[in-house]
């Protein structure tokens, strides 16, 4: 173990650390890369998997639709409505404000920076996107009406802030209760007939992507800030 580096279990994940640029490359950075880049690749195959079949629904969307509509009870409304509102337009931002407060408050700046561009990105992308799409959402609907069902925000944010922390935390169980959420989301969203199932899985794909690809461009932005810092010439003392 290097002079740097600490024991994993001896602090809790959001315990404060010395928040300076890394003096190495964390050795996860390319498997985080690549996972970003793949589920850019397969969020583009869907895209392109809807567009095809004119903006209606995929045989796989309307199976599972039914199934959603078979199933529906008035206990499952009101814990489907939880995450849906939890992660709606103002739950989501109030949440992610409250997690970059308080990595702030731990001096863990970089971390809520982190966080901040993620959130930011996938907004800033999915927004426009489900726009200028306009795919018709289920007919049921019983939380959305707009036609911007493709990607869904919900999922495509709770799945950005899940892979973020889990990326900065590096604990287990952050890791699973991250999952958890984001299955959770995807079921509410669909169960509310808020959103095909395509839509919760194009969420989920731009969540990962954008989640992957911010923290490996902050990682390297902090690698060359170290890199910079330790060669500029030192002043005289």
């Amino acid at each position: 173990m290097g002079d740097n580096e600490e024991p994993q279990g001896s602090r809790s994940p959001l315990a404060a650390a010395p928040d300076e640029p890394l003096p190495h490359p964390d050795p996860h950075r390319a498997t985080v890369l690549v996972i970003g880049v793949i589920a850019t690749v397969l969020f583009v195959v869907l895209r392109f998997a809807v567009a095809l079949g004119g903006h209606e629904p995929l045989p796989a969307d309307v199976w599972w639709d039914d199934a959603m509509l078979a199933g529906m009870s008035d206990a499952g409304l009101v814990i489907a409505w939880v995450p849906s509102i939890v992660g709606g337009v103002i739950g989501a931002p109030v949440v992610g404000i409250l997690i970059i407060v308080l990595f702030l408050w731990r001096r863990r700046r970089w971390d809520a920076a982190t966080l901040a561009v993620a959130i930011v990105t996938v907004t800033a992308i999915g927004a426009p996107m489900a726009a200028v799409i306009a795919r018709v959402r289920p007919s049921e609907s019983l939380a959305e009406s707009v036609p911007t069902s493709f990607p869904s925000g919900h999922t495509a944010v709770a799945t950005t802030i899940a892979v973020t922390l889990g990326l900065l935390l590096r604990r287990w169980y952050v890791w699973t209760l991250g999952v958890v959420w984001v299955v959770y989301m995807m079921w509410s969203r669909t169960y509310l007939h808020a959103h095909w199932a395509s839509d919760v899985l194009a969420g989920l794909l731009e969540g990962i992507a954008v989640a992957c690809l911010v923290w490996s461009g902050m990682q390297a932005y902090r690698i060359r800030r170290a890199m910079a810092s330790q060669s500029s010439p030192q002043p005289d003392a």
